[in-house]
Parts: structure tokens; C-alpha cells; sequence
């Protein structure tokens, strides 16, 4: 019997409503477009006033104007950073709740927390942000404007110098603990809770020389407050180029340099991690971004994705053998 009409036109109707409705569907599982119409928000586990807050509120700026989204800064001090990574961690993996981390939360924790409740592969690393050397400076009281004359001075009065790190468990302390070593000295080390509350006692004379970042230091050295002794990069600095580094001096086990990156929740959809990576990457190549950082005292690098995870393994398995040497055991 042949159809009817009828029964061809509801025939019809099904077939329309079917691929309707997989279209829905298909439209409905593709992932909300990021960073749509809420916050994202930057978790840094550091005080407000160091050396991070440049890099993190030119990159929530610069983000903001490439996406058209809303980038907001958020503090969560204390564990050197772990309470930020947990609170990133805990969070909806989204692209929402992102991680500033510096080189020592990532590469050094890992070693240095026996309690650690996150692990990296908890997150995605998605860009290597700034980077930048270390720089050994002394109070103006202390009698010494080389190298050589430091360590004389220093040995002159063992146990009596202290050293300040920016806080336990970082490159800022293990240097120190490394020139105390190679230089057979003993200086009592004195950390504290973020770059500017150690340049503050640096600048004040309570702690005579540490291991300090340029963009809290270098405005001081500028003005004399502060004496530049070496620099730990591969290069001397251009900002400060009459400074040489502990390479050229003969001492090249002893460079690094810091940096701060990106993180995400390794749980983020691909799509969305596709997404804030290309963006972080037109941020990092605008010039005018780039001049705001270098200025500080920072170098933008072009590295991120594989790259990047290719690095904090290497940097991981570097203070790692430093960690065991020294000792060292971080307090939860």
C-alpha cells in the first residue's frame, strides 16, 4: 500500500525534529565560550607588594583588552605559596581560577614539602610569564664593594653576618646556602615573608646582604641605598651593566634565574586551555606589553605549552639535589 500524504508529511515532521534535536545536542556539548561574561580571576600566593604584582596585573590588563573579559588579581598568601595552589586546585576547572606561580612554588615545593597536597600535575603549565636574575646587594654599611671583599669581610666575622632570603625554601635562601659552602663561611640565614618585606630590612641595615629580586631591588641600587654586588643570570643586566655576574666572576654553579608563569587546573577542557594559551601568547608579543616589564627589570621570553613543562622539569630536578643537600624541610 502506498503512503499517503499524509503519513509522508509526518514522516517528514520526525525526521526534522531528530536532526533538530542532534543539533541541540551537538550545540549544547561544545564548552562555553572563554572567558564569557564572568571573571577570571589571577590567584597569587605571595603579599601584595612584591615583585609578582607587575607581571600579574599587566598580564590581568592585557588579557582583558585581547578577550574582551574581565581579569581580576586575588591573593592567597602563606605556605610559600601552597595555600594558593590548593585554592586553585579545589577550584571549577574552567579557565575561570587560573595560578601565578613562581619558579620556587613549582620547581622547589615538590621537594621541599614532605605534607604536599598538590601535586604538578594538578595543573597545565600555559606560559612561562616573566623571568629575570637575582642580585647580591649589601647595606652601605658593609665595608665591601666586590665580590672578593665580601667574602674577606664575611669570613672576618663568622656567624656575626647574616643573610636575607626572600623566603625559606627558595632560590633566594638556597644561594645563600650555596656561597656559604663554596666560601667556606657561616652566615646565619634570615628569611622572610615576600621580596618587600626583605628589601625593606635590607634597606633598613637589619640584615646586611641577601640574595634579592631586581624589580624590588634595582630602584634602590640606582640611588645608592643599596650596593649591587653580582647578578646570577647567564648575562649581566641591562639595567644594571656595570654589574657583573657570578659566572664571569668564576662562578657559575651558583646562576639562576627566577621566573613567574601561568597555570590552569590540569582538568580544564582542551578547547578552553587552547584558548587562554593563544591569547597569553598575543599578550606576550604586544609591545607595549612588553615594554611595561622590561622596564621593571624583567624579560618577557616567548615560551609556553611543552616548552614550558620541559623547563620546570629540568628547574625540578636541579633543586631537587639542592634540597637534599642542604636538608632542607619546609613546615606546612
Amino acid at each position: 500500500m502506498n503512503p499517503t500524504p499524509a503519513s509522508k508529511s509526518g514522516r517528514r515532521l520526525a525526521l526534522c525534529l531528530a536532526v533538530a534535536s542532534l543539533l541541540s545536542a551537538a550545540l549544547h556539548a561544545q564548552p562555553a565560550p572563554w572567558p564569557g561574561d564572568r571573571p577570571v580571576t589571577l590567584v597569587i600566593g605571595t603579599p601584595p607588594g612584591g615583585a609578582i604584582d607587575a607581571y600579574a596585573r599587566a598580564l590581568a590588563l592585557h588579557l582583558g583588552q585581547v578577550t574582551g573579559g574581565t581579569f581580576i588579581v586575588d591573593y592567597k598568601p602563606g605556605a610559600n605559596g601552597n595555600i594558593s595552589a590548593e585554592y586553585v586546585q579545589r577550584a571549577a576547572a574552567d579557565g575561570r581560577t587560573l595560578w601565578i606561580s613562581t619558579q620556587a612554588m613549582m620547581t622547589i615545593n615538590p621537594s621541599a614539602y614532605a605534607g604536599l597536597r598538590w601535586k604538578q600535575a594538578d595543573f597545565k603549565p600555559i606560559a612561562k610569564g616573566v623571568e629575570a636574575p637575582l642580585v647580591l646587594v649589601t647595606h652601605p654599611s658593609v665595608p665591601a664593594r666586590t665580590l672578593p671583599e665580601l667574602v674577606q669581610w664575611v669570613a672576618a666575622n663568622p656567624g656575626k653576618v647574616s643573610y636575607a632570603s626572600y623566603s625559606p625554601g627558595t632560590p633566594s635562601h638556597f644561594l645563600g646556602f650555596q656561597f656559604n659552602e663554596r666560601f667556606k663561611l657561616d652566615m646565619p640565614h634570615v628569611p622572610y615573608k615576600g621580596s618587600g618585606a626583605q628589601t625593606t630590612d635590607l634597606l633598613g641595615g637589619q640584615v646586611p646582604l641577601g640574595f634579592g629580586q631586581l624589580q624590588t631591588t634595582l630602584p634602590h641600587v640606582q640611588t645608592g641605598r643599596l650596593n649591587a654586588i653580582a647578578v646570577t643570570g647567564p648575562q649581566r643586566s641591562r639595567h644594571l651593566p656595570q654589574v657583573p655576574t657570578l659566572a664571569e666572576l668564576g662562578y657559575a654553579d651558583l646562576s639562576t634565574t627566577i621566573w613567574f608563569g601561568l597555570f590552569a587546573p590540569a582538568a580544564t577542557p582542551g578547547p578552553v586551555l587552547d584558548q587562554l594559551e593563544a591569547a597569553v601568547v598575543k599578550v606576550q608579543a604586544d609591545p607595549a606589553y612588553r615594554a611595561k616589564l622590561e622596564a621593571q627589570g624583567f624579560d618577557v621570553p616567548n615560551e609556553h605549552g611543552q616548552a614550558f613543562a620541559r623547563t620546570i622539569a629540568q628547574e625540578t630536578a636541579r633543586w631537587a639535589a639542592v634540597v637534599r643537600t642542604t636538608g632542607f624541610k619546609a613546615n606546612d
